[in-house]
């Protein structure tokens, strides 16, 4: 029996699929007033999902309680169908409500279409995943949703595996949970999109694919993008067949609603049952509004293409299908359209009317002290403007009484009248509100944040191993495995042979392959089996081989991972570690220090940049109880070298933002990390022979920096200051002297020009040579700190070279 016969014949299906086309009405009424409400300059910019509603709506069917959403800014209708979206949300997205009430998914920090479901309680602690549906916090760029997704559904097949994970019945119910992607066809053209394809492919997880297909990229036709011009063809070559592993193909059409229905069946069934990815390829999809409020589609889709546009939209075609069938009547679905318009506008209505109450208040405080100034100011005439402008000003929002505000201060700057402290008092209390609604949860703000972690210093005695580093990082990384099943490690080379300098040698015959586990050469996806195995609540350990090879994985690191709790403002977290290896080691692409490039683009993580294997192995264990992402970048030259071993090696932290004094010192302050730091201690030695007494401070990490000024303690003793890195000119040394000189006003204690020691422009060229006429060297550290003394007293220090 066809499952147009099944809806006949049953009351309650019938019911049901009235409810899906009254849902997919006030999904497209959202979509059209959404359009207008830009226009009328009421929202900065829409996006919409009208052409996808239907396709949702049967997604949506599938979907289970525990199961995760990995999606891009068209899915409005799936996110309705779910329960998880109202349309009140929907439009305070789009008016930037920074109420969390008002817009769970971003607190007005997203725009418009941007979805995702708070699955953080007020404390920051995980929710009951397994109890919910789960929506990953969408973000822009283009099949950059895709790496994550493949890590969310990883989850499912370790929770699955694992039988260590099995008792934590709040995330998971034993990987039934399946992970749905969903993705545009023209973004199915980016690398990443194929590399997390292939990812899942050889992972063999629960992840199933949605690719909403309406034959343009904005004004680019398919054939432009996709082999064959269908993305379903084009990857038939991962079809299972014959016992391989692979995927599962499917194809449905856009409009086809009981077609799409039974797709959706099929495909999740075949993920949550034999834990296989699936993509459903949904072709003949339409885009009534075109791409965005950006422009017109009618600029580049012929006439034949907008008549089959409307003629195959797939609300037109359900309607059709309802009455062909008699499932309704002409008469009882123009009632459903006209109540859901009027739903959508009643709920565009309220949206509207709460955003605006929730600026009112600073607005009628900023107009009654405006007030105030006009009636005791000698500036009358222009306060009065500035409070007319204030008034009258259309659809105001925050910054308009900030600036009407801080323009009347300026008037009467030279005024001594009462409101004038008023003002004043004003404009700090609504800056420190709005860096909260705007500024807030780049990091963790729990309990559990990496910067709350107790300080447990290592512990040697008399019986301590001197061994090599890597060993004091396998002894750690032991002892992380063994207390906590959720931690896991996994990358290049990371399981069989326990990475390429083996501090996790012995570890994956001792845990097993689900624990400690080798990946393929893609940077991008090992990021994103990271992200979404952390969303899930798991303690991943990504590791990217070296720290030249984290340019694969930037992008993902940067506007997914360390923008994840700040565009949430605190609803989701993500607390992987990300571990890489870099600085001296040999030629262009091995030996790379790109730290500004780090700096500049992972704000929302932590850097940490530890000169030994015993400082890394304190990070590690401090990210491992605290809920933050962080950065650890060991030094490549370092895991040879002898240390000690503490005692308590499980146990002992390091704390972020604390700097190191290294060496004690009265001339020069030579502020560094990583592998510097040993150069630079050499220099120290030979500076010590010629009377320059240099104090050498390890940072230890570059996010979060120097927390307690230390730096500038040491500068009011020495008065000179030395910025030394691997990284190009202008790179870290530059961000660490802006903070030290501006921010924390270290300027002030400088009796000689501030100095940056870096590398050359270009990256190292090979063998020691190339490294030393590359990269700052012991003897430009002492040539840099000779010459600043030299300038202070000449006679002592009289010029070398």
């Amino acid at each position: 029996m066809s499952t147009t016969d099944i809806i006949k014949k049953s009351t309650k299906k019938k019911t049901e699929v009235i409810a899906d086309y009254r849902l997919a009405c006030q999904s497209r009424e959202a979509s059209l007033l959404g359009r207008k409400e830009v226009f009328m300059g009421k929202a900065k910019f829409g996006i919409f999902g009208d052409g996808k509603e239907v396709a949702q709506i049967a997604m949506a069917k599938v979907f289970q309680d525990g199961d995760f959403r990995s999606g891009y800014y068209r899915d409005q209708t799936f996110m309705l169908a779910i329960g998880e979206l109202t349309l009140e949300q929907y439009f305070a997205q789009l008016y930037a409500h920074t109420d969390v009430e008002a817009d769970p998914a971003s607190a007005g920090r997203l725009m418009n279409g941007h979805f995702a479901t708070r699955m953080l309680d007020e404390n920051g602690e995980l929710k009951e995943l397994s109890k919910h549906k789960n929506s990953s916090a969408d973000i822009s760029p283009t099949a950059a949703q895709m790496p994550r997704l493949v890590g969310l559904a990883y989850a499912s097949k370790l929770f699955r595996q694992n039988k260590g994970l099995h008792k934590y019945k709040n995330l998971s119910i034993k990987g039934n949970e399946v992970a749905f992607g969903t993705i545009g066809n023209a973004s199915t053209s980016e690398g990443i999109f194929y590399e997390s394809i292939n990812a899942a492919g050889v992972l063999q997880v629960p992840m199933l694919v949605a690719v909403w297909d309406d034959d343009y990229g904005i004004s680019v036709p398919q054939e432009y993008h996709t082999t064959k011009g269908s993305i379903s063809e084009a990857l038939k070559g991962f079809q299972r067949e014959n016992g391989s592993n692979g995927y599962e193909i499917f194809t449905a059409k856009g409009w086809d609603y009981t077609g799409l229905i039974d797709t959706f069946i099929k495909a999740s069934k075949v993920s949550r049952d034999e834990h296989v990815p699936t993509l459903v390829h949904v072709k003949e999809v339409t885009q009534p509004q075109g791409h965005s409020t950006s422009g017109s589609h009618e600029r580049y889709k012929s006439k034949e293409r907008l008549e089959w546009e409307k003629d195959h939209d797939c609300i037109k075609k359900m309607r059709e299908w309802i009455l062909e069938n008699d499932l309704a009547t002409s008469a009882e679905l123009d009632e459903v359209e006209k109540e859901a318009k009027q739903f959508a506008k009643n709920a565009k209505n309220s949206a509207w009317k709460a955003f605006n109450e929730s600026l009112k208040a600073d607005e009628k405080e900023a107009l009654e002290l405006l007030t105030e100034a006009i009636h005791e100011s000698a500036h009358k005439e222009a306060l009065q403007n500035i409070r007319n402008g204030l008034k009258n000003a259309l659809n105001p929002i925050r910054m308009d009484s900030v600036r009407a505000v801080k323009k009347a201060l300026r008037c009467i700057r030279k005024e001594n009248i009462s409101t004038k402290a008023k003002l004043q008092d004003w404009v700090k209390r609504v800056a420190a509100d709005n860096f909260e609604n705007f500024s807030s949860n780049l990091h963790s703000q729990s309990a559990q944040a990496a910067m709350n972690v107790q300080v447990v210093d290592p512990v040697y005695n008399d019986d301590s191993q001197l061994v090599d580093g890597r060993e004091v990082l396998q002894a750690c990384f032991d002892n992380a495995l063994a207390r906590d099943p959720r931690v896991l490690a996994f990358g290049e080379d990371v399981g069989r042979i326990g990475d390429v300098n083996q501090a996790f040698a012995g570890l994956q015959e001792k845990y097993g392959e689900l624990r400690v586990t080798d990946t393929g050469i893609r940077e991008a996806t090992i990021i994103g089996q990271g992200i979404g195995a952390a969303l899930r609540g798991l303690r991943p350990i990504a590791e990217i081989q070296y720290l030249d090879y984290l340019i694969y994985a930037i992008q993902i690191m940067s506007d997914d991972l360390a923008t994840l709790q700040y565009r949430t403002r605190g609803g989701q977290k993500a607390p992987l570690i990300v571990r890489t290896r870099g600085h001296r080691l040999e030629g262009v692409w091995h030996a790379g220090s790109p730290m500004g490039m780090i700096l500049h683009s992972l704000r929302g993580m932590y850097v940490l940049v530890p000169r030994n294997m015993t400082q890394a192995a304190g990070f590690y264990n401090t990210l491992l109880q605290s809920d933050d992402t962080a950065l650890i970048i060991e030094c490549l030259n370092g895991y040879r070298l002898k240390e000690r071993i503490p005692e308590n090696i499980g146990e002992f932290t390091v704390p972020l933002g604390q700097p190191e004094v290294l060496r004690e010192g009265s001339d020069v302050t030579i502020v560094t990390y990583g592998s510097m730091c040993k150069i630079v201690m050499e220099a120290a030695d030979q500076l010590k022979e010629y009377d320059i007494s240099c104090e050498v401070i390890d940072v230890q990490t570059l996010l979060p920096f120097d927390i307690n000024h230390t730096i500038v303690e040491s500068l009011k003793k020495t008065n000179r200051v030395i910025f030394a890195d691997e990284d190009v000119p202008g790179g870290a040394t530059a961000f660490m002297m802006q903070k030290v000189l501006e921010e924390q006003n270290g300027y002030a204690y400088l009796d000689s020009k501030p100095v940056t020691l870096a590398a050359k422009e270009h990256r190292p060229a090979y063998a020691s040579d190339g490294d030393y006429f590359s990269k700052p060297n012991t003897e430009d550290v002492f040539d840099v700190a000779y010459t600043i003394m030299s300038e202070v007293n000449p006679e002592r220090y009289p010029e070398i070279y």
